[in-house]
């Protein structure tokens, strides 16, 4: 499919990120993305207005971050190519450019950002996220012959492919299972390193706490171990 007809749409799922949303919008680049949804959790503190008034789509996806991922993806029906990005600021979306052409150029089905290969803002990431993306990405290529550097939320993945994924964890998991899934199907994987800042506003529910944290692990270990003993189609 020639560049220009691949029809690009940009998920943000969020939960209070009223701080960030109206920047991060404003940032996407336009002439490579045709629509914007956020994928809003129940956030209490203006995110959906703000994303609004901003120009994105917004839609109310239930509670959990896998869930608002699967549901904007659903939503992006008019869609080619689904992006995913967090709607702290942390991702830099001049590099939507870069995740979308191998799937516009059809030379790839999944594009994953790595944050361990690119430029980090000093406080951008916290160790233990860095040695996480690197344990999972060792046990990947060990089960699957697919080796990723890190579990980064920005990626680009053609909207069919990710629909046939067959997906079922809605909670911070869901990064994981797509990186396990892709790689258990046989897809073309294009990792790419970029840039990662220090999120614009408010705390990061997983890396802002040692019980997000702990939360969270526990949630990729368990995805990780179930997806693992799935038994091959």
């Amino acid at each position: 499919m020639p560049p220009q007809a691949v029809r690009v749409a940009v998920v943000i799922p969020t939960f209070n990120e009223a701080e960030s949303i109206a920047a991060v919008i404003a940032e996407l680049p336009r002439d490579s993305v045709g629509r914007v949804i956020v994928a809003d959790g129940g956030s209490r503190d203006g995110t959906q207005d703000r994303a609004r008034d901003a120009g994105a789509d917004v839609i109310e996806a239930g509670h959990g971050y896998g869930r608002a991922c699967l549901a904007g993806a659903q939503a992006a029906a008019d869609a080619d190519v689904v992006v995913f990005m967090d709607g702290d600021g942390a991702d830099d979306p001049t590099a939507i450019a870069d995740l979308v052409t191998p799937l516009c150029a059809d030379t790839a089905d999944f594009v994953i950002a790595s944050r361990a290969r690119g430029e980090r803002e000093a406080g951008s990431m916290a160790p233990h996220q860095l040695i996480a993306g690197f344990l999972a990405g060792l046990l990947t290529k060990l089960l699957y012959g697919v080796r990723y550097t890190d579990m980064c939320a920005f990626r680009a993945i053609r909207r069919d492919a990710l629909l046939a994924l067959g997906m079922r964890e809605m909670t911070y998991g869901w990064n994981l299972e797509m990186q396990m899934r892709v790689a258990r199907a046989g897809f073309r994987v294009v990792e790419l390193p970029v840039g990662y800042r220090r999120r614009l506003g408010g705390e990061s529910k997983v890396a802002g706490s040692l019980r997000g944290s702990l939360s969270a692990g526990l949630k990729i270990i368990s995805t990780f171990a179930r997806v693992a003993l799935e038994p091959m189609r």
